[in-house]
């Protein structure tokens, strides 16, 4: 209804009685009540495990954030107000320690990676504001154009084509390497008057993700400790075998939609391979119909767990095809394809 009917979509009376279905709905519930008073999930912004750099189960403020914003809770909600503050501050480059929330002890001893964490989190928290709406906030803006600045002062540089160097028998990389992240790319996806006004650093950008990323192994040397690269990206995220059916579903269907905000479909021939397979699964009605669909495959990355899948019980068949079919055509609109409604 938000996303795809074309306005009203609906009449207002059928739109307050799904917002009140909405506000019910099991999965969204359960998030809502495990927010902390300070606005975060866990007091943990990133969901990764700073031991490790591995994606935990709760995803982390940014991507419970984000979840909710993907299931349509409204804009002035409890929920958003209560986290927004402490985005907010993370986008203010307040240095209290306190924001430091999984890196705290870490970052103690190792002043660096509090550093290292600190951007990353403020990548999170400017994209979650701006896919909420948000992205013409002054504050939103000014965190999103340094973000987009050290972005694009490493696409001009020749560290984009060499951007590793050794240390001992690792590979690392370069210091002054500002890799484009999901959160950044997401950023410029959600922020179309960001892409009008730096319409040569999206260019570089959209070249840079077309190539392959690879699948050199490398590590992050922050301080006395090294970082994996969970949210990095070397070039396209995407994989798929020659059918396009692809490794990685949830993040493949987010990294779609985010290349069509950005009008990016066509450079990255992965994602055409395997937006053509799902479309080719669809039957006459548009509905993705798969063979043999028991079960949906669960993300082996979970950088899209936010997004993927928001239908929370699959034991039904149209239940598993409901997210599938409700993204493509999604894709559809933002790339601009003339849609039909019946």
């Amino acid at each position: 209804m938000n996303e795809i009917l074309p306005p009203p979509g609906a009449s207002p009376e059928d739109r307050a009685a799904l917002v009140a279905e909405l506000e019910s709905y099991r999965p969204l519930a359960q998030i809502v009540r495990k927010q902390k008073q300070n606005g975060t999930w866990g007091d943990n912004i990133l969901g990764v495990e700073p031991s490790t750099w591995r994606v935990g189960t709760d995803g982390g403020t940014v991507s419970r954030y984000r979840r909710l914003v993907e299931f349509g809770l409204p804009a002035g909600a409890r929920p958003f107000r209560l986290a927004d503050r402490v985005l907010y501050r993370l986008l203010s480059r307040d240095e209290s320690s306190e924001l430091d929330f999984e890196f705290k002890r870490p970052a103690k001893a190792n002043p660096e990676l509090g550093q290292y964490a600190r951007a990353l989190m403020r990548e999170g928290a400017t994209v979650a504001l701006a896919q909420a709406g948000q992205a013409e906030d002054p504050r939103v803006r000014g965190a999103a154009h340094r973000i987009a600045t050290d972005v694009s002062q490493f696409l001009r540089s020749d560290l984009a084509d060499k951007p590793f160097v050794r240390r001992g028998s690792r590979t690392v990389l370069h210091p002054e390497a500002h890799l484009p992240t999901i959160y950044s790319v997401g950023m410029v996806a959600f922020m179309p008057n960001l892409q009008r006004e730096r319409a040569g650093f999206v260019e570089r950008l959209a070249t840079y993700l077309a190539k392959p990323a690879g699948k050199r192994a490398y590590a992050i040397h922050v301080g006395k400790r090294f970082a994996k690269p969970v949210f990095h990206l070397l070039g396209d995220p995407v994989v798929a075998d020659s059918a396009g059916h692809p490794k990685d579903l949830a993040l493949a269907l987010h990294w779609i939609e985010l290349l069509a905000r950005l009008g990016m479909l066509h450079t990255s021939e992965t994602a055409q391979r395997v937006l053509a397979r799902l479309l080719k699964d669809c039957d006459e009605s548009g509905v993705w119909t798969p063979k043999n669909l028991r079960t949906l495959p669960r993300s082996p990355s979970r950088l899209a767990d936010f997004y993927f899948p928001l239908e929370a019980d699959v034991k039904t068949p149209a239940a598993r095809q409901a997210d599938v079919t409700f993204r493509l055509a999604l894709i559809a609109k933002v790339a601009g394809w003339q849609l039909e409604f019946v």
